[in-house]
């Protein structure tokens, strides 16, 4: 019985280890860049990151966290673009999240897409900018919800090759 008990303990912290909230970025790109996190309410600090196209970077991001992300590219000035704002554990238990051109709608660099990363959908951002998927002005209705705790961001030029449908 204390077997049993230990196994089912086992698989319910590896269920709860495989739920952390988490963005994966993918950069489209040559371009290396920084990203840099912003905590809503000041509890959560996140260490800047930096990516490539050499591979995939995965950051996990403390329960409860309300904030946002830009990317800032190698040798740039750390100013904040595009940004992906994203809160997880929202209402009902759900995590919303868009990318928001309302700091710099000109940047076409950094934050380009947002989606879940198993359904793929819904999408928010933009292959191109600027479209009617992103965040423009501060009434804008532009934020996805989905049950997803894990979600794909796309940095930079380039196609991420999925097809996504067309927003509302």
């Amino acid at each position: 019985m204390h077997f049993t008990a230990s196994v089912l303990a086992l698989v319910g912290s590896a269920a709860l280890a495989s739920a952390a909230n988490k963005v994966t970025f993918w950069t489209l790109d040559d371009v290396k860049r920084t990203i840099y996190f912003t905590a809503n309410d000041n509890q959560h600090f996140l260490d800047p990151v930096t990516v490539d196209n050499s591979e995939e970077t995965t950051v996990e991001f403390p329960e409860g966290f309300v904030g946002n992300f830009y990317a800032v590219a190698e040798g740039e000035e750390n100013v904040p673009g595009m940004l992906g704002e994203v809160m997880f554990g929202g209402g009902y238990g759900l995590t919303y999240f868009d990318v928001s051109a309302i700091v710099d709608a000109n940047d076409k660099n950094g934050v380009k897409q947002m989606y879940p990363a198993e359904s793929k959908s819904p999408m928010s951002g933009c292959e191109v900018f600027p479209c009617n998927n992103a965040y423009y002005l501060p009434d804008d209705v532009q934020t996805k919800t989905t049950s997803e705790t894990h979600l794909i961001t796309t940095l930079g030029e380039g196609s991420t090759g999925i097809k996504f449908a067309e927003a509302a």
